[in-house]
């Protein structure tokens, strides 16, 4: 990649990062930029327009391919359906999540507690809970008031976690153990009076006594950089997984651009939420929601059910998840001789227990998408004594039966409130993906 490309990528991926302080704001950017791109937003309680009929419109579109995208909570799935697709076209998947670890806001949120005012919050997934100390932290996410409308909100600067000085803890650097609900509960302020609901309320623009639940969480709110040598490093909240979210739309609204008249497939981006939970939600990989959405574009051609098999038969998936960079301070913790560097690719991410869903065919086609792209890979694969984690991947295979590759961005310090990567890296993730959505 040049340098011209890169600085453009990861100056726009900065700005997706920044818009995106929860899974519901990154589905409301990813939806904005969408839309700008021409797509439609479809209702899933609606009916939705069969092949050849635009986006819900009365005039017929024989011509064209089709644009659209459903949102569904913090989960957004987008398609690109080709002209000449039939009840058996295939499906590209690039499958991803729009959430990342925090802590997020409980019931009865204000605090007063010793002359300060706190917020009462649960951890959200697996953070690295010491880095999330002394940072400026923001609550960003979703109001929804009595008549069951929706409210985006975010803070700014407005919490932060303390931790203990060293004067009274004088062997915290020989290990600092955190206590979840004593020693995690931030600030906000001073005093006895304070409604952090109502403020969230006000920030919102409605009443405080009108909401009547809310998903909020909590986000870093330094925004991203780049340093090092010649400016080669990039660290930023919420990469894992917006990097993959980001890669993704970029590569589909690329798609949507180019001609669409040979491509043989359908190709969608589908990011949902939770994944850092389990993925067992209505908007999660383990839900119903991406067999929900495909099988709608089946029937939208005409597909019976053993159309729908065939065409899964025939299908893929990306399954784009941050991994590791090998930790040059902690060489011990990864498999020794499969060692991915930062710059050196995006990751081919590989379990013999099929944590990933990584199988040899899988392999081939990254092999290909690469290629294609004219960029490099690398293969992960966890030291035997360390247990990896998971991904979407062998969800989606498990569900729907569609052949899977596990594949992502090598990061360091994934899961802390600011992870860090190689600008390279994210642009060449996006660039092999395009050429998966191209038929690789």
């Amino acid at each position: 990649m040049d340098s011209s490309t890169t600085d453009a990528y990861i100056d726009d991926f900065a700005r997706f990062i920044e818009a995106s302080p929860s899974s519901y704001h990154a589905v409301a950017e990813a939806a904005r930029r969408l839309d700008e791109a021409g797509f439609s937003r479809l209702d899933e309680a609606s009916d939705w327009p069969a092949a050849g009929a635009d986006g819900g419109a009365a005039s017929a579109e024989p011509a064209a391919s089709a644009r659209h995208y459903v949102v569904r909570d913090g989960a957004i799935i987008a398609w690109l359906r080709p002209a000449e697709a039939t009840a058996t076209t295939p499906f590209r998947v690039l499958g991803s999540h729009t959430d990342s670890p925090a802590f997020k806001l409980k019931p009865k949120p204000t605090i007063a507690n010793r002359g300060w005012l706190q917020a009462g919050v649960e951890v959200y997934g697996g953070p690295l809970l010491n880095s999330w100390l002394d940072r400026e932290l923001e609550l960003a996410g979703r109001l929804v008031t009595r008549d069951g409308v929706e409210h985006l909100v975010r803070t700014g600067p407005y919490l932060r976690i303390p931790q203990l000085a060293i004067h009274l803890d004088r062997e915290v650097n020989s290990g600092l153990t955190l206590d979840k609900q004593r020693h995690l509960t931030p600030v906000f302020g001073v005093g006895h009076a304070g409604d952090l609901l109502a403020h969230l309320a006000h920030l919102a623009g409605v009443p405080a006594w009108d909401v009547a639940g809310y998903d909020l969480l909590t986000a870093d709110t330094q925004g991203p950089a780049r340093f090092g040598k010649d400016g080669e490093l990039f660290a930023a909240g919420r990469m894992d997984n917006l990097s993959s979210v980001y890669a993704g739309l970029v590569a589909l609204i690329a798609a949507a651009d180019e001609t669409q008249a040979e491509q043989e497939h359908i190709s969608v981006l589908a990011a949902f939420d939770h994944e850092e939970l389990g993925s067992e939600s209505r908007s999660g990989a383990s839900g119903p929601l991406l067999d929900d959405v495909l099988s709608r574009i089946g029937a939208g051609l005409g597909a019976t059910s053993s159309d729908r098999l065939r065409a899964y038969a025939a299908s893929w998936c990306l399954s784009a998840d941050a991994g590791h960079a090998i930790h040059p301070n902690y060489p011990e913790r990864h498999d020794p001789v499969n060692t991915p560097i930062a710059g050196g690719g995006p990751l081919l991410k590989i379990n013999a227990n099929q944590r990933y869903a990584t199988d040899a065919f899988g392999a081939a086609l990254w092999a290909r998408a690469c290629e294609r792209a004219g960029v490099s890979y690398q293969e992960f694969v966890s030291n035997n004594a360390v247990p990896c984690g998971s991904t979407i991947g062998p969800l989606t295979a498990t569900r729907l039966g569609i052949r899977t590759v596990d594949v992502g961005v090598p990061l360091l310090s994934m899961h802390s409130a600011r992870e860090l990567c190689h600008v390279n890296d994210p642009v060449a993730l996006s660039a092999a993906v395009g050429a998966f959505f191209a038929g690789a």
